[in-house]
């Protein structure tokens, strides 16, 4: 993945110069492959990762509307086994959110040690919709950046493993889809008259995701644009970096499972030696 489209740090964004039909100059052929290997890799390492229960991992996902978030959990996550994956999705707060601070609901959804989360949209719609739309003010936006900063930052040194994805896709290509999912009876269910009134408001959601990421951007806690009018090419940057991140975790938690392994091992031979002395006493 090229270097320019991972941001770890505070930046200027400008999404105008990212390309979103960039694939990498890969063919579908060339991703499927490695996918199918991605795909096996990530299910090693998060059975270890489950087993360990030393780490979780938290993925932000985050797009215009047809971006395809659903799409990236259904293809990416498919290798994963359930009981170690979950999904969140944050819809219109309801009226007990609202009485409380705008993350109370989301950290109640972050992952458990062992465990891996999606979010499909998250924290990040309290400085996007809220903003375009006008529900916050300017000030207030800028402070819940810095609140989803030291939020971020007390996930990540709690060991959660944090990744945050923007689903780049064009205004074109957006257009192309909702009108597909009109001319498509399996897709007409996901039609809402809502998208193409949001659609009107592109650029002022392009300015506020521009400024989010830009700010929110952090070494422990990166985001990575991901050009995603090719599905294919936008589900394989998505599980590389996935499993890149994990992976250098793998030497501690199977060091960790090898030990257990050993303690379990003592502690069923003991339980078999005291068995042993038992039928003995008795005869």
């Amino acid at each position: 993945m090229p270097t320019q489209l991972k941001f770890d740090k505070p930046a200027k964004l400008d999404l105008g110069k990212i390309d979103p039909d960039d694939t990498c100059k890969k063919s579908k052929e060339d991703c499927d492959a490695e996918m199918t290997e991605l795909q096996e890799e990530l299910a090693e390492l998060q059975e270890w990762m489950y087993a360990a229960r030393m780490h979780s991992l938290l993925v932000v996902l985050q797009g215009m509307d047809t971006s395809g978030k659903d799409g990236t959990i259904a293809h990416v996550m498919q290798s994963v086994n359930p009981q170690g994956c979950a999904v969140a999705s944050f819809k219109v707060p309801t009226e007990e959110e609202l009485s409380h601070d705008f993350l109370w609901r989301v950290h109640r959804q972050t992952p458990a040690k062992g465990m891996i989360t999606i979010f499909n949209r998250s924290h990040y719609e309290d400085v996007l919709v809220t903003r375009v739309h006008k529900i916050i003010d300017k000030d207030t936006c800028v402070d819940r950046y810095d609140q989803i900063r030291s939020f971020e930052a007390l996930l990540t040194s709690n060991r959660t493993i944090v990744l945050k994805f923007f689903l780049h896709i064009s205004k074109a290509e957006q257009e192309r889809r909702l009108l597909e999912r009109e001319q498509d009876a399996e897709k007409a269910w996901k039609l809402n008259p809502g998208d193409w009134a949001e659609r009107k408001l592109w650029k002022n959601y392009t300015e506020a995701y521009e400024d989010a990421i830009g700010a929110t951007a952090a070494k422990d806690a990166p985001w990575y644009i991901v050009p995603a009018n090719h599905k294919w090419s936008r589900n394989l940057i998505i599980a590389r970096e996935i499993v890149d991140a994990l992976r250098p975790y793998k030497k501690d938690w199977t060091k960790a499972l090898k030990k257990l392994g050993e303690a379990q091992k003592s502690a069923l031979e003991k339980m078999r030696v005291a068995e042993r002395s038992g039928k003995h006493q008795d005869g």
